[in-house]
């Protein structure tokens, strides 16, 4: 029996081919993906494909989106051994932390794959991109996916993907996992790091598609002036805020910045510390520019990117959980978003 695959085509740069009439780009027809890409066919996967309509930017990615993708997924769980899904790459680190949140007790791979040249180029990484993705979400041993856990492959390297960032908006290495190990290296062989592999759970698979978008980024740099941290934390509705400090979770002492950030909190908002650096981790306490921020109750993001953090607090506020369960939770790994 032939392994099948499930291809979802949100829309980006990956699905676009030239015409060959006027020259344009236009949507990759993914019911002919064996004609367009014939190197699949020495696979000998079942390969079937659900494209978006209309197809989406991912500059216009919101989570009405996420909550369909999930819903492809699990109405379609039963019958394919694994999930590629196609994605424009601006984005992607967003989509691939929010479904790892959202798919609960996932034993199938679910691969996020794009690539920076559509598929029609003649120098195009979108072909290499998508035939190892397919590859990685039909590798099984023994039975059981090698990898059951929402990842992003791109150029050869395969990492989780709530622990991934785009990083790179010239070249092919367009996303990087800064503060956890790839999953696999890709070469003549794919080759899994199994230690950093997440593993089936073996309870039923689920989705959790409530999520709240009352949330806020509060980016620190120098000369930020009161108007513009209180215009922040007075937005109406406002339940979280991302604060986005520096190094190990610093931010100015000034006596009015540290009010403005306890008022919030004193008024329920949930106030998430996340370092700018794209590496290392928030180590409240370590420098006196961050033990104000401990003391009125910031709760530390340790390691967490800034795009596993939104979508983290999307879906924990979604869960209806009281603040203190959501500040739990948030200081806890989930779905290994961050390192203790």
């Amino acid at each position: 029996m032939k392994t099948s695959i499930l291809i979802i085509y949100t829309g980006g740069t990956i699905g676009m081919v030239k015409d060959p009439v006027n020259g344009s780009l236009k949507p990759f027809d993914f019911d002919h993906i064996l004609k367009q890409v014939p190197e699949l066919k020495k696979f000998g996967f079942e390969l079937f494909s659900i494209a978006f309509d209309p197809l989406i930017d991912s500059s216009n990615l919101n989570p009405d989106v996420w909550i369909k993708i999930a819903n492809i997924i699990k109405e379609n769980y039963e019958k394919y051994a694994g999930f590629v899904v196609l994605h424009g790459t601006d984005t992607m680190s967003y989509t691939a932390s929010a479904l790892s949140f959202m798919l609960d007790n996932l034993d199938k791979p679910v691969v996020l794959t794009g690539s920076q040249l559509p598929i029609g180029m003649i120098r195009t990484d979108g072909k290499e991109n998508l035939i190892t993705a397919i590859e990685v979400a039909a590798d099984y041993k023994d039975g059981k996916a090698i990898v059951p856990e929402v990842c992003v492959l791109f150029e050869n390297q395969l990492f989780r993907g709530n622990r991934t960032t785009k990083h790179n908006a010239e070249y092919f290495n367009a996303f990087h996992s800064y503060n956890y190990p790839n999953l696999a290296k890709v070469g003549i062989h794919i080759h899994y790091n199994e230690s950093s592999i997440q593993k089936a759970t073996g309870k039923p698979f689920v989705i959790n598609t409530d999520l709240d978008t009352n949330i806020a980024i509060l980016k620190i740099f120098p000369g930020i002036n009161k108007r513009t941290v209180d215009a922040i934390l007075n937005i109406e509705g406002l339940k979280a805020v991302v604060i986005e400090t520096y190094g190990a979770g610093n931010a100015p002492t000034d006596a009015w910045f540290v009010n403005s950030i306890k008022q919030a909190i004193d008024n329920g908002i949930i106030v998430y510390n996340v370092t700018q650096c794209p590496s290392g981790s928030v180590d409240m306490g370590l420098y006196e520019t961050s033990v104000e921020l401990l003391k009125i109750g910031v709760v530390s993001g340790y390691d967490i990117t800034t795009e596993a953090a939104i979508t983290k607090l999307m879906f924990l506020l979604g869960q209806q959980l009281d603040s203190d369960k959501i500040k739990f939770f948030l200081n806890k790994s989930i779905k290994g978003e961050l390192c203790q």
